[in-house]
């Protein structure tokens, strides 16, 4: 359940604010079951959050050329950090994605 929590972002590309609905539902099924969804859950919802915010500041600095280059980079880095957390929550380890901002704190 945890790859799928990873692997459900990939709706973003389909389906509009998809990257974070399909993380989000799997998340919201499963935390109370399984403390390992929750963990995922939690990492890739804090990830896409983030990566939505940095998403419109570079569409923002379109205007000066440079947002151009930055949503490349992180359309990239999406997919990439996306297959390493999927890859690592098929081994059974949480993956802490980089780049992300604390948004969903770990229950305590």
């Amino acid at each position: 359940m945890g790859i799928a929590v990873h692997a459900s972002s990939f709706a973003g590309y389909i389906i509009p604010f998809g990257s974070i609905l399909g993380p989000l539902i799997v998340w919201l099924m499963k935390r109370d079951e399984i403390a390992f969804v929750d963990e995922c859950g939690r990492n890739c919802l804090n990830f896409k959050i983030s990566l939505m915010i940095y998403m419109m500041i570079s569409a923002i600095l379109m205007f000066v050329g440079i947002g151009f280059i930055l949503i490349g980079i992180l359309a990239v880095a999406d997919i990439v950090f996306t297959i390493i957390a999927a890859m690592k929550a098929s081994e059974g380890i949480s993956y802490q994605y980089p780049m992300s901002i604390k948004f969903l704190k770990p229950r305590n």
